[in-house]
This record gives C-alpha cells, structure tokens and sequence, in this order.
C-alpha cells in the first residue's frame, strides 16, 4: 500500500487544525507578549504628561495659555476620549489608552487584509506570516514608546500604505476603503506636519512604478489633504495662540537646539535602518526583482528617516515610523513564495535579532520609579513640581502617585536649551534679548503657577544638569521656595518639602 493509500491516523487529523489554527495562535501569543509589556514597562512621561494636560483643557483650561505645549492640538487632542472613556468606566487613563491602541492597531491591520484580499500585490505572498510580523511590529515592537504620536500615525497610516501597495499592481478597491486609508493618512499628518515626507515619498515612488503621476492625487491622498487642510483652519480657529505665542517660540528656541549629523548617526536607531534597508535591498535583488509593494514600504520608510533628521533630536519613539516600515519591508520579501532559498532562510533569522534589538531601542528611557516610591511616603495626593527639563522625572510620577501637577509646562525646557544655545554659540546682543525674553516668560508662568498651587513637594533635578545653581540664580523663584527644606536625595535628584 502507497503512503498515499494510507488512512489518516488520530495524529494527523488533529494536526491538520492546529495548522489551520496556528496563525491565530501566533497572534495570541503577540497580544499576550504586548500585554505583558503594558504591565512590565515602565509608563511613558510624554503621554503622562499629554493625559494631564488633556484632563487640564476638559477642566476648563485654555491650551497654549494655561497648559503650554509645543506640539499642535492634535497631540493632547488624541489623548482626550481616553480620558472620558476612563471617566465614565472608572478606570485608569493610561489603560484606556492601551485598550484604544489595541483596537487600533486591530482595526487598521482588518482594514490592511480587506484592502489588499485578492489584489495582485498579495498574490504571491504568504499572508499569515506577513500578517504576524505585522501585529508585532504594531503592538510589541514599540516598547515604552507604545502609544506615543509617532506610534499612533504608523497605525493610522496602515490601510493607505496597503491601498497603496495594491495600486502598485494597477488595482484600486471599494470607495469606502479609499476614504478609510485617505482619512487615515491625514490623522498621521494632523499629529506632526513632517510625517506628510513619509507619505509624499510612498506616493512618488508609486508614480514611479506605475509611470503616472496621478497617483499623487489619487483620491486618498485627495482625502487626506482635505483632512489636514480642514484641521488647519480649526486650529487657527480654535486655538489661535498656536501661532501667536508656540509659534515664535519653535522658530527662535524649538528648532535650533537639536543634535548633528554626526550625533543623529551615532543613535542606535540609524545602524537598525540602515541594515534593515540593506538586507530588504539585498533580498530583492537576489531574487532578480523588486516587489513594488516593498519598494512604497521602503519609500516611506526613507521619508520617516528624513523627518527623523528633521526633527534632530534623536530621540527613540521619533525614530518608529522609519524602523517600523522597513521591518515591514523586509518582512514581505521573506514572506514571498518564490523568493531565493537563502533568502527565504537567512532573512527571517537576520529579522529577528534585528526586531529584538530595536525593540531594547525603543525601552529605552528615564526611570524614575525609586523617585516615585521615596515621593510616595510624604503623603497622598501631593501638589508636584518640578525644576528641570527632564519630563520623565515629574512625569509620570505625579499620575502614578494621583497628585498634581504644579506648572503649566512639562518642564522648564526653554531655560535648558537656551543654555545649550549659549555653550554652543554666544548669541549677538538682539538676538540676546529676544532669547532672554522667552526665558523672563517662562520664569513669569512658573512664579504664577507656584502661588496658584503651592506645591507640596518640589523636585530639584542636579542628576541631568545643576538646576540647584539655576534656581540659586532667579531670587524671586528662590524666594518663593524658602519654606522647603531637602529631606532627601535621590540619584542626585534633591527632594524638597514644604514646611509643616
């Protein structure tokens, strides 16, 4: 009897829907891996701070007079329905906030699979595997930058990246999924206007390849435009002082301070791209083609390193977008059918070191839970402040510890990259006093904060720079603190309470 003749045994009938059943598994387990880390990981000060000042502006105050922040509206706007869910639910706001990111990235990797069913662009490609790499890339890859802004676009620009890959084959999709990816890209732009150089890069490299430049006015990126261009005029209308008061304020003070060419080069985010981009380059001309999805991928991918060089601060959660698609690159060349043999073997066992160390890239952070746990014994609910420029050192304690926080801003950034403005370059006299004058403000809304709210605890960081010396240099902020003695010090962080 011929093996073919054989019966199937009991093994081999309840293999075949664990097979079936194995991709679902895999997902399970990246959901779990995800949520272990939500618990793991330690929170993130950038949202901390958003959800307060998210909570601040539903209270009634005013955004860019009352709260100071530098980024548009979107980036405490998108943190709000967290905090009504959470209101109403009784839970915590960071675990709304994960709940909605998980859902997220779940509804837009659904709305990734219906686009691209069928399509050309997926033909030759084993979904599974490709889809899993995709939720871990999603979900898992980002760390403690889960949920930043950078994070949140690359989810929302999800389904127009697939609408794009399946037009790269000549193919278009229902008109509902086309208003879903246009409205998608253009909440990723309403985040940060630079991520629209990831975006223009994947649509001219789909011209490119499919020799129309029609493309770039396709109808979702028509879609997204409008979005932007409608969030724009809300924004002037809304919140005018964006323009007015954070305006100047990026251009003179913002934008100048950021690291070199060199320094940017030097992160460990560049060396993760770049041999990401090499082997997704390497693979595809192994195998004697370019897969046009993998190339808008690598496009876009190419576009987000150019706002990472933008941005120039180097900074791990600006450095997601890039890294993220070019995992995804790579991914879809691995997951091709007829991809080269080695290609096929090496390039998973290459990918996942490669996820591994970005994923350590991307925990990396400020810690300070000994802070917190010293804090904690001064009693409940404490009035916070905070003199540095280090907002994981005020935050997310304060919300770990459900206390308040003093200061409109995150910070006192301004006075920090003025004084690296002065090691770098003595500014001329004019440009001196305009300098001066943002200082002189900052300084003003701290002194007001402080008689507003006087806080109980106030934390004076010499672990990052000597804000002692600075505080000793302002009298009238000094002043204001006379009744505080240190009680303790922490990592060269000097713990301050207040009298009685």
């Amino acid at each position: 009897m011929t093996r073919a003749a054989l019966p199937p045994t009991a093994a081999d009938s309840g293999f075949r829907p664990l097979l079936s059943s194995a991709p679902w598994l895999a997902m399970a387990l990246i959901f779990a891996v995800a949520l272990m880390l939500r618990y793991v990981l330690s929170a993130n000060a950038d949202i901390g701070w958003l959800l307060t000042a998210g909570e601040r502006v539903l209270g009634g105050a005013t955004l860019y007079r009352d709260v100071i922040e530098t980024n548009p509206p979107m980036a405490v706007l998108a943190y709000i329905p967290a905090i009504v869910i959470a209101r109403a639910v009784h839970l915590r706001p960071e675990w709304v906030v994960d709940g909605l990111v998980f859902a997220g990235a779940a509804v837009a990797l659904t709305f990734a699979v219906r686009i691209l069913a069928g399509s050309a662009a997926l033909g030759n490609v084993r979904g599974a595997p490709f889809a899993i790499l995709t939720l871990a890339v999603l979900i898992v890859l980002p760390a403690q930058q889960f949920g930043q802004r950078e994070h949140i676009a690359v989810i929302a620009l999800t389904p127009w990246l697939a609408l794009a890959a399946r037009r790269s084959g000549g193919e278009s999709a229902e008109l509902w999924l086309v208003l879903i990816a246009g409205f998608g890209a253009g909440i990723a732009m309403m985040f940060k206007p630079h991520f629209a150089i990831g975006i223009f890069f994947a649509a001219v490299a789909l011209a490119i390849m499919t020799r129309s430049w029609r493309a770039l006015v396709a109808p979702e990126n028509v879609v997204a435009g409008l979005v932007v261009v409608l969030y724009a005029i809300a924004v002037m209308w809304f919140f005018p002082a964006f323009f007015s008061v954070i305006g100047p304020l990026l251009r003179d003070v913002y934008v100048p301070v950021g690291l070199g060419l060199g320094a940017l080069i030097s992160k460990p985010a560049v060396p993760i791209w770049f041999a990401l981009t090499l082997l997704t380059g390497l693979a595809m001309r192994r195998n004697g083609a370019a897969v046009a999805a993998v190339v808008i991928l690598l496009a876009a991918s190419c576009g987000f390193a150019v706002a990472f060089v933008v941005q120039g601060k180097g900074w791990a959660y600006h450095s997601y977008p890039m890294i993220a698609l070019a995992l995804v690159a790579l991914g879809w060349v691995c997951a091709v059918r007829d991809m080269d043999f080695l290609v096929a073997r090496v390039g998973p066992a290459l990918l996942a070191p490669i996820f591994a160390g970005a994923t350590l890239w991307f925990n990396s952070g400020f810690d300070a839970l000994p802070l917190q746990e010293r804090v904690a014994r001064f009693g409940a609910h404490p009035a916070i402040l905070a003199i540095t420029a280090e907002p994981a050192i005020g935050h997310p304690l304060v919300r770990a510890l459900d206390g308040v926080w003093v200061s409109r801003q995150q910070g006192l950034w301004v006075a920090a990259y003025l004084a690296h403005m002065e090691k770098a370059s003595a500014p001329d006299s004019s440009r001196r006093a305009a300098l001066d004058a943002y200082a002189a403000r900052e300084r003003a809304w701290l002194i007001a904060d402080i008689r507003r709210t006087p806080p109980d605890i106030v934390l004076v960081d010499n672990l990052t720079d000597r804000w002692s010396d600075w505080l000793a240099a302002h009298p009238d902020l000094a002043a204001l603190l006379k009744n505080y003695r240190r009680v303790e010090t922490v990592n060269g962080i000097d713990i301050l309470r207040r009298a009685g």
